[in-house]
């Protein structure tokens, strides 16, 4: 097989080459290339490690667990929860800003676009890269997990103090890739409008997160 050389930040290049190169990753990128001669394919290409080029493998701080990238035009750019500038707010990331607002203040941002709290040390990390577009879940079990959650054990094993913010049960399963004994865990129901009642508002993980990094002498984040 040809050696897969994605377009990555230099240090994920580093931490993940294994996978790259993995029997899995080449079935992976195969299907990806059929897919897109007869289907769109969101995010764009050059967006699809957009996680990993802001947010480099020794500056994360934080780690936000998403699902599946947004499915509908002009929203995905490859950070969870977060849309292009100009895209309308999902329901999710409009109650995401809400209780970020009760929480710490924060006037509701006119852009959904999260790229600053990427660039702050945030990694906002969905489980499955890419999706056909207006067709939610339609690219999970292609190995896109697999490699997510390579992702979170190498995080785990080789960072310390990190704060994972696992919204919902799907983020919560992924608690047995981290050790818990090394790192902080805040757990919500998901901010979907079908739960956020059930507990997402009222959460403070806004506030808890920047109270944890305060406790460990990092800086805080600039929600």
């Amino acid at each position: 097989m040809d050696p897969i050389n994605p377009t990555i930040e230099e240090s994920w290049k580093r931490e993940l080459a294994e996978q790259f190169n993995a029997p899995y990753f080449h079935q992976l990128k195969n299907f990806l290339v059929e897919e897109k001669k007869n289907n769109t394919v969101f995010p764009p290409g050059k967006f699809i490690f957009n996680a990993f080029n802001l947010t480099p493998f020794d500056k994360v701080k934080v780690v936000l667990l998403g699902q599946d990238p947004y499915h509908d035009n002009g929203q995905a750019h490859g950070l969870c929860f977060s849309v292009q500038d100009g895209i309308p707010h999902p329901r999710s990331l409009v109650n995401i800003f809400s209780e970020l607002h009760d929480d710490v203040g924060k006037p509701v941002p006119v852009s959904g676009n999260l790229e600053s709290w990427a660039r702050q040390g945030i990694l906002l990390l969905n489980a499955t890269l890419t999706v056909r577009a207006h067709q939610a879940g339609s690219h999970q079990g292609r190995g896109w997990e697999t490699f997510t959650d390579m992702v979170i054990r190498k995080l785990s094993e080789k960072h310390s103090g990190l704060i994972f913010l696992l919204w919902g049960r799907y983020a919560q399963d992924k608690i047995i890739l981290i050790d818990t004994s090394k790192h902080h865990i805040l757990k919500s129901v998901h901010p979907s409008p079908l739960s956020a009642n059930r507990g997402f508002f009222g959460c403070k993980h806004f506030s808890q997160t920047n109270q944890l990094l305060r406790e460990m002498g990092k800086k805080e984040i600039i929600w």
